[in-house]
């Protein structure tokens, strides 16, 4: 091997085993995020000539420096971004030192798009937050200091940007230092250091600025080197594999496999399944390059057990001595990143490592002021503000603490209707009854008689039908026929009809989307009552939202909630139009109306479904108590 092949394989060695740390840029818009990466990666030699050469053509076409070569295009690629002016999708690029490698994530700035700057923060272990020297701290400084502060980013850079436009004067950097660390320490933030700079002509950032003879502190790129990683990442961690899919490559074998998420696992290891709690240990471990003897954290694996045990996607494998949580509520803090609303009460869809599972956001303990750190009363979480709330599940679920172990105690809400992601939370807490904060003289009072006495008492069993439908699809004509025959039967039974409850319980209600779905969590409580009573629930309601009727499903015992679409088109219900509403809706005197400005989400797997544009009255009567009598629901 030549000397200067040698010298290759020496220095390509050494550039693998420098540390790698990964940092992302946050602040308001404008304040020069993207113009101080560009300054990092030209001053630490990271343009190619072509790029430079490429930087010029798109300085004079889109540059907002004059005759100076406008940095920020280095890192603001998308035709919309330059057009103007603004990030507005997370840049990752990436530029190394003779200390350290580094990955930087360039956040934008503007309120509309802070969902980018939280997954921009979800993986830095330091942030670069930035303040325009002449404007000083904005709203949107704040949120994304107190954003990256929640997602566990505990060491934090300001750069005070733009000092040339305030003629690089000390006080004024003294003054935003000072107001700056004031909100950090309402935080608790500790680790935090405030350098002044010029991202223009680059003071501060990787020289000494001369400019600035005052200032004898770290320059930007000194105090990305100096950051001290092993404080940064907790050394210990503990063992936690989320399994992604049971492996069953041939007859004779069956591993689990996932990457694992934290800690290291080593053969013949002491291993608990959870949620199950059935134990076994390590047999193998099996990854690309063959059978290892352990496996560290971010490795692909799969593992096969001593033990047959049924475990499944969503299943963990951990240590014994170092057991998560597993409950089925928990408190977390959200934000939230969709323009509908967090409404309590409504249901989303939670991806937590490789946990899938419907929750139900409970009630909203708080919502942050992220100006003041106040916290406020909230009856929901609109977009880009930050709560602390409580949500349940219907299963059991295994996760940790945000603060213990981030990858395992963070999580996503989808919406379970158009599948975007609507939100993004932080675990502070398992809720158990230790942890409720109901008030303990209010308990369930059990009562002498039974659910099932009653019940038998009317030979029938106890069961809500749930008619959901258009206006003008028969809902409350097939429901109230329906009553009248299981009367004559000798049923007990009782109608719940929207119109009538709207008259009394639920005449605060309007038709918003929020009261919608308070509108119906008021009627699933009522019906689950009535359930309670050994009676037959008629529940004729539009009902609009899948949510909303599986949050009334989720209140009832198995086999109680039968759904029944009543279905007919749109068209047919505009020409029934019993009571004149969609004329109004179409004529703009009604706002908010079901199939018009308001949308209807059909069942996807209904109990039952009735085609009134088919069936006459009496058809469809006869065959909802042929059904009734098949489930088991009308006795005798």
């Amino acid at each position: 091997m030549s000397e200067s092949a040698f010298d290759i394989e020496d220095y390509l060695e050494q550039h693998r085993n420098k540390e790698l740390l990964r940092f992302v840029t946050c602040g308001s818009v404008d304040d020069g995020k993207s113009s101080l990466i560009g300054r990092i990666l030209y001053d630490t030699q990271q343009v190619l000539d072509d790029q430079l050469e490429a930087l010029g053509r798109d300085s004079r076409k889109f540059g907002t420096t004059g005759d100076v070569p406008d940095l920020a295009l280095l890192v603001d690629g998308l035709q919309a971004e330059r057009e103007q002016g603004i990030t507005i999708d997370v840049a990752y690029r990436y530029f190394t030192t003779e200390r350290r490698k580094f990955i930087i994530a360039d956040c934008p700035g503007h309120e509309q798009y802070t969902r980018n700057m939280v997954t921009g923060a979800s993986t830095a272990d330091l942030a670069l937050v930035l303040v325009d020297a002449s404007s000083g701290l904005q709203q949107q400084t704040r949120r994304h200091t107190y954003l990256v502060h929640l997602m566990g980013i505990r060491q934090l850079v300001v750069a005070v940007n733009k000092m040339d436009l305030v003629d690089y004067q000390q006080h004024t950097f003294d003054k935003i230092e000072q107001a700056y660390r004031r909100f950090a320490n309402q935080l608790g933030v500790e680790g935090l250091t405030c350098i002044p700079v010029c991202a223009l002509n680059g003071a501060n950032v990787s020289r000494a600025a001369e400019e600035m003879p005052w200032y004898e502190g770290s320059t930007i790129v000194e105090c990305l080197e100096q950051a001290d990683i092993d404080e940064l990442r907790s050394s210990h961690q503990p063992f936690r594999f989320p399994i992604q899919y049971v492996n069953r490559s041939s007859n004779d074998f069956r591993g689990y496999s996932g990457t694992l998420a934290s800690g290291q696992v080593r053969r013949g290891d002491a291993v608990t399944a959870l949620p199950s709690g059935k134990t076994s240990s390590i047999r193998e471990i099996v990854s690309y390059d063959g059978s290892l003897e352990q496996a560290h954290a971010a490795q692909s694996i799969t593992l096969r057990l001593e033990d047959e045990i049924d475990l499944s996607r969503g299943d963990w494998l951990v240590h014994a001595n170092e057991l998560p949580r597993v409950a089925m509520a928990f408190d977390a803090r959200m934000v939230w990143m969709s323009e509908r609303p967090m409404l309590p009460g409504r249901q989303y869809d939670l991806k937590l490592t490789s946990i899938d599972a419907p929750v139900t956001p409970e009630f909203i303990h708080h919502r942050v002021d992220v100006n003041t750190l106040e916290h406020h009363p909230a009856e929901q979480l609109a977009l880009n503000e930050i709560g602390y709330c409580r949500l349940r599940s219907s299963r059991e679920l295994t996760f940790d603490a945000f603060d213990r172990l981030p990858h395992s105690g963070s999580f996503i809400l989808i919406d379970r209707v158009d599948n975007s992601t609507v939100g993004a939370g932080m675990i502070v807490r398992p809720v158990s009854s230790d942890h409720d904060d109901r008030p303990e003289h209010v308990t369930w009072h059990e009562m002498g008689i039974s659910k099932r006495a009653r019940a038998q008492q009317k030979a029938q069993r106890p069961t809500v039908l749930w008619f959901t439908g258009l206006s003008g699809a028969g809902k409350s004509t097939v429901a109230n026929a329906l009553e009248q025959a299981l009367f004559k039967r000798g049923h007990h039974s009782y109608l719940l009809d929207g119109d009538n409850v709207r008259l009394g319980l639920n005449r605060d209600l309007g038709f918003s989307d929020d009261d919608r779905v308070e509108n119906i969590r008021r009627i699933g409580e009522v019906s689950k009552l009535m359930a309670d009573a050994g009676l037959v629930v008629l529940s004729a309601f539009i009902s609009p939202f899948r949510a909303d009727r599986a949050m009334v499903r989720e209140l009832m015992e198995d086999g109680e909630f039968i759904e029944i679409h009543i279905d007919a088109p749109l068209e047919i219900c505009e020409q029934r139009d019993p009571k004149g509403l969609y004329a109004k809706a179409r004529a703009g005197v009604i706002n908010n109306f079901t199939g018009i400005d308001s949308p209807y989400e059909p069942p996807l797997d209904p109990d039952v479904v009735i085609d009134t544009e088919k069936l006459s009255i009496d058809e469809c009567v006869d065959e909802l108590l042929v059904y009734l009598k098949q489930r088991g629901v009308l006795i005798g």
